[in-house]
């Protein structure tokens, strides 16, 4: 059976000294001699003797733990946001915790506690796609937990959050998809509260209108990112008497449902229809009927800055934020993956 780790105070017993004694030899104090500090260091060796993490966490106020707060980690884009989040932490000497929405308030709230409760030092967190009041979050500050939000971020002025820009990619879609002919271009846009949703829907209008085309209200659909949803986004672009000859999919994961939904119409991928899209999934590199523009978010990028931040904010904490980037936006980039680009 393995010896339990010994305390202070049993190597203390065992050596006759004080704790305090015990205590400065393990940490090299000049006020204990040579002699002493090897015996102790030597017997704690033979102990198995671990310090306790509890009491030095209580002491310097902090846990050395970051709380991560993702929609789903089945998101090939959260999963590398993940390996951002863990490089930058590792470097700081940070574990992370990580917990998931799955795109629900209720348990992202849930979350929200339970990182409080671990007495994490910090936040880093995606929203839901359902979440609209960002209280929960707010509850953090009066723990004086700080919070960095990325890719999902809320609407908050006072919020630091680490984005991607869409705007101008979206139009430069629309532009792209105008050069290889397409006068009709569907959209299917996400949730409304989330951020993203509108800059996408910014830019396909800019494009548009720089390109001299009407918006058509009825060429815009809307989805909540679920398998449903999606297929009845792409039948209501469809069944249009007009239908589009291209679509801008709110993500890769969007385009792949609807384009098995317009492949079991009987359609023809990037031949009858094409499509374009967010997120340039790696795995889209190996799919023969893939969206053929796809939009680069940068995730390791954008995880990689928030917990920069995030650490910045920890290590400030109770002293001046001032100098510490509160809106970090990064550019997005068009990424071709077919030959007709």
């Amino acid at each position: 059976m393995d010896q339990k780790p010994a305390t202070i105070k049993e190597i203390a017993k065992r050596l006759n000294v004080s704790v305090s004694t015990v205590s400065r030899a393990l940490h090299n104090h000049p006020s204990i001699g040579l002699r002493t500090k090897t015996q102790v260091q030597k017997l704690a060796a033979e102990m198995n003797y671990e310090p306790n993490q509890a009491a030095i966490s209580f002491k310097q106020g902090k846990t050395y733990t970051i709380g991560v707060i993702l929609p789903n980690l089945r998101e090939e884009f959260f999963s590398t946001a993940i390996n951002g989040i863990e490089d930058v932490s590792a470097n700081n000497n940070y574990t992370v915790l990580i917990g998931q929405s799955h795109d629900d308030t209720e348990r992202e709230k849930n979350v929200v506690e339970t990182m409080r409760k671990h007495r994490v030092d910090g936040v880093l967190a995606s929203v839901a796609t359902t979440t609209s009041n960002y209280e929960h979050f707010d509850q953090l500050n009066k723990y004086k937990i700080p919070i960095v939000f990325f890719d999902r971020v809320p609407a908050m002025p006072e919020a630091y959050t680490v984005s991607c820009s869409l705007k101008g990619s979206s139009a430069e879609m629309v532009d792209w998809l105008v050069a290889k002919g397409h006068r009709r271009i569907g959209f299917i846009k996400g949730i409304e509260s989330l951020d993203a949703s509108q800059e996408r829907l910014e830019g396909y209008l800019e494009g548009l209108k720089r390109n001299r085309l009407k918006p058509e209200s009825t060429l815009i659909v809307q989805t909540n990112l679920t398998h449903a949803e999606n297929h009845t986004a792409m039948q209501k672009l469809l069944s249009l008497k007009k239908r589009p000859t291209a679509v801008i999919a709110f993500n890769d994961y969007v385009a792949l449902d609807v384009i098995k939904y317009s492949r079991g119409q009987g359609l023809k991928i990037n031949k009858d229809i094409f499509f374009v899209s967010y997120a340039n999934l790696p795995i889209t590199d190996y799919i023969d009927e893939a969206p053929l523009v796809s939009v680069e978010q940068f995730p390791y990028e954008q995880a990689e800055k928030a917990t920069e931040i995030l650490i910045q904010l920890i290590n400030a904490k109770n002293q001046s934020f001032e100098g510490i980037e509160q809106k970090v936006v990064l550019e997005s980039k068009l990424i071709m993956h077919d030959s007709l680009s």
